[in-house]
């Protein structure tokens, strides 16, 4: 099929040119190869689809059908290969993405806006939510996934590491007393990330490690940014990104409980359906994201 249309291709450049010779010329053919192709077309079909003569080729009925039909390809070739080459020159569409509700009040949020100024005809629907949605059930064309650990694939790419941070309200401190080791807060009340609960929270400082394992916890929510709130306004400690906390902590409004101690970052990523429809603009956003380094 594919050496059919190529025939076809050349045939409608000779007739255009009205010789073998012209056709050459834009192909970069020699005129034997032009002649040759057609010949072959010619048998394959059975049919004679134009008289030569030493001054012009006429067509047959045969090959004015054929020429229509191969205009119609041609044209419809070279308009889509137009269009794709606008495309990358000024990409368009739409993406669909959902990413954790955590990240609506992250540095992220401000790559999203760079890329969408970069690229005005794209348009960006975000879905925040801390519920881990499907892609494929729910018409996503990208995830920014967050976790202790990352999947390796050829649909995902990991982007950056985020900074956790223990903290508390500076009353609360006050209450139970000030901490200095991860052993110190066992009984404190924990308020938990319900995707993480009862997970074992390791703690390391120049190459020791302490972990809790069994702790106080009277609330647990599916919100990293309730669980800010929530120990920002006394309710006991939690484990949140770093950057929830950043301004807070420059006004005392909150406390970095153990300063010396380093919690594992979370892994940010982004994750896509393998089959993916509209692949040149997943791709783009993901390489425009892998660029930047998303701010602690």
């Amino acid at each position: 099929m594919i050496d059919r249309l190529r025939q076809m291709a050349i045939f409608a450049k000779a007739m255009d040119h009205g010789s073998f010779r012209g056709a050459a010329n834009e192909l970069h053919l020699s005129p034997s190869v032009v002649s040759h192709h057609i010949s072959e077309l010619e048998e394959h079909l059975g049919v004679a689809l134009l008289h030569r003569t030493t001054r012009k080729l006429r067509l047959t009925i045969e090959g004015e059908r054929l020429l229509v039909a191969a205009h119609n390809m041609l044209d419809a070739v070279e308009g889509e290969l137009e269009a794709i080459a606008e495309t990358a020159r000024d990409p368009s569409g739409a993406l669909r993405i959902t990413l954790p509700s955590v990240l609506s009040k992250s540095p992220f949020i401000g790559m999203i806006a760079a890329f969408m100024r970069k690229y005005p005809r794209i348009t960006v629907s975000l879905d925040f939510s801390d519920e881990r949605k499907d892609l494929i059930d729910g018409g996503f064309d990208l995830a920014v996934r967050m976790g202790l650990s990352a999947k390796t694939s050829a649909s995902s790419r990991k982007l950056r590491l985020l900074k956790r941070m223990l903290v508390a309200s500076p009353e609360y401190v006050a209450q139970q007393g000030g901490a200095l080791s991860p052993a110190d807060m066992e009984n404190w009340q924990w308020l938990e990330l319900a995707p993480l609960k009862n997970a074992p929270i390791v703690f390391t400082q120049e190459g020791e490690k302490r972990a809790i394992q069994n702790r106080a916890s009277q609330m647990s929510c599916n919100d990293a940014q309730a669980v800010y709130e929530l120990a920002r306004s006394g309710a006991g400690i939690g484990i949140v990104p770093a950057y929830l906390a950043n301004e807070d902590l420059k006004e005392g409004r909150i406390v970095n409980v153990l300063p010396d101690w380093k919690l594992e970052a979370i892994q940010m990523y982004l994750d896509w359906p393998v089959n993916a429809p509209r692949q040149g603009l997943i791709r783009l956003f993901v390489d425009e994201m892998s660029k930047e380094k998303v701010p602690k």
